[in-house]
């Protein structure tokens, strides 16, 4: 079941939202955390009823190990870190057999020439996500610091579904106690207000604007992966189409995810803050998936050392962790060179930084700097999108290939590219081309410039973590941080022209992009 689909918009939100309050006052909060419960198992099981029986065996052994890991993390502590491993160790060891095995054969056989057949194992929803957030609590459970909660409580930790499919990987202390505080099993119309609001707008994104995008940039990486040939309108439209694709995709599903949270009384933590906002990959990377970094830092980065032993294992570390951060994206060659790309990114960021310690704040500064860290990162996404190798060289090359009409309006200048290899085979420019690439400078004029939901909302403390003077939301105040929504009837018709707007793109329901993940 999908956050954009009739089904769950006219069906199982209104019911699980009115039965979970229907049921708190009736039956008792704990009966309203069991509906919650169930209602999430059925929006898993909608997918594949089978892989209802995994999520539940993970939570059974999590809670069942932590309780241990907790009752002996003081007293009996090498018993502590044997059940520690012993749980590390199952976690991952599913996630290997689910997500890797088919990776794994196919590599061997292509490397050793081995032959080997295996039936395709269907990767299973959110594996990735519940699988991490599990082997945090069991390491914090270690340290004596996570709260032991009841078993109902930690099955919706797990499963909650605004927060299971793809994110935010939630930490246990972030969540749990709100699960315990009374207000959170009243309805109050407030949260239904900022929560549809949130909602709103980030199905906007997905369904009109990911979506819209997606039905010129799909066509053109099916043809790099066929072996056809593409002209440079077709890379730019690929490689700047994805680009936004992508980020309206996931910043609308972060939207989501957090707008349905707090329409039941919960604030989930911001994952998503406007990344191509950043001046350069170290500020992307506290800007994209923000809670998969946090988790990648507290559990992989500093458990290797961080920076604690010199700067060159310092990047070195990051370089493990970067590599890891892309085989956790996708079973291949190309996300795992995807992470070392931004391990590359964020060693040359650091040595700048120590270099140049002291930068303009200057706006010709900041939007260069913008400018630059878009442009490499626009780079990487050729790869993780591209389902080879093969598919990623074929874009770039399609960048050499220019109108065939070039030669003879600019003779000079074509003369010059044809030196560094460029051809003269494509077609010529025409008025789609235009519309192209005009639409596409102004989404990102909307993604530079224009303030993102949780900024619009920043009075009303919408999610966990959003600090509301954090320098990373552009620096010096700008007009766009003026722009605020306000519990007024003119923002109650934007929102309903939103939701209007979306609901009638609901003609073809696609997946979000990271739901592969």
């Amino acid at each position: 079941m999908l956050f954009n689909s009739p089904h769950f918009l006219f069906l199982f939100l209104p019911i699980t939202l009115v039965g979970f309050f229907i049921v708190a006052r009736v039956r008792g909060a704990n009966a309203a955390v069991a509906w919650l419960v169930l209602a999430s198992l059925v929006f898993y099981g909608a997918w594949n009823p089978r892989y209802v029986l995994l999520i539940a065996l993970s939570i059974g052994i999590n809670f069942s190990v932590g309780r241990e890991i907790s009752a002996s993390a003081m007293a009996r502590r090498r018993r502590a870190d044997a059940l520690l491993a012993l749980g590390v160790t199952l976690n991952l060891a599913a996630l290997a057999y689910f997500k890797y095995t088919n990776f794994i054969v196919q590599t061997m056989n292509d490397v050793l020439s081995l032959g080997w057949n295996i039936e395709h194992i269907v990767l299973p929803l959110a594996i990735s996500f519940f699988t991490f957030q599990q082997i945090a609590y069991l390491v914090d459970a270690r340290w004596g610091i996570s709260e032991e909660p009841d078993f109902l409580r930690y099955c919706l930790f797990v499963t909650f579904f605004p927060q299971l499919i793809a994110g935010p990987i939630v930490h246990h202390a972030e969540v749990l106690p709100q699960f315990k505080r009374s207000e959170t099993f009243q309805p109050r119309w407030s949260n239904i207000a900022i929560g549809t609001t949130i909602f709103a707008v980030g199905l906007f994104k997905k369904v009109v604007i990911a979506d819209s995008i997606a039905v010129l940039v799909t066509p053109i990486y099916s043809a790099a992966e066929a072996g056809g040939p593409l002209h440079l309108m077709e890379s730019l439209v690929a490689v700047g189409g994805y680009t936004l694709q992508l980020y309206f995709d996931f910043s609308g599903y972060s939207d989501m995810a957090v707008g349905l949270a707090r329409m039941f009384g919960i604030k989930l933590p911001i994952n998503f803050d406007s990344p191509y906002k950043a001046t350069g990959v170290i500020d992307f990377w506290r800007r994209w998936h923000m809670t998969l970094s946090r988790f990648l830092r507290d559990y992989l980065y500093f458990p290797l050392g961080g920076n604690q032993h010199g700067v060159g294992r310092r990047y070195v570390n990051l370089m493990i962790v970067m590599l890891l951060g892309g085989l956790w994206h996708g079973a291949g060659w190309t996300f795992v060179f995807w992470g070392g790309l931004h391990g590359v990114y964020l060693i040359v960021n650091h040595l700048w930084r120590a270099a140049l310690p002291r930068r303009s704040q200057a706006a010709w500064a900041i939007l260069g700097a913008r400018s630059f860290t878009l442009f490499w990162v626009m780079v990487a996404w050729v790869f993780f999108r591209a389902e080879s190798f093969d598919a990623a060289v074929a874009i770039f090359e399609g960048f050499l290939v220019l109108p065939s009409t070039l030669p003879d309006k600019l003779p000079a200048m074509a003369g010059s590219l044809a030196a560094f290899g460029f051809v003269f085979e494509g077609p010529y420019f025409t008025e789609t081309h235009a519309l192209h690439l005009f639409f596409g400078c102004v989404a990102l004029g909307f993604v530079w410039f224009l303030p993102n939901t949780q900024q619009l909302l920043e009075d009303f403390a919408p999610a966990l973590g959003h600090v509301k003077d954090d320098p990373r939301h552009g620096g010096r105040p700008c007009f766009t941080s003026r722009i605020k929504l306000q519990p007024s009837w003119p923002w109650g018709i934007f929102t309903g022209a939103l939701l209007l707007a979306s609901i009638s793109h609901l003609t073809r329901v696609t997946e979000f992009l990271y739901f592969q993940f």
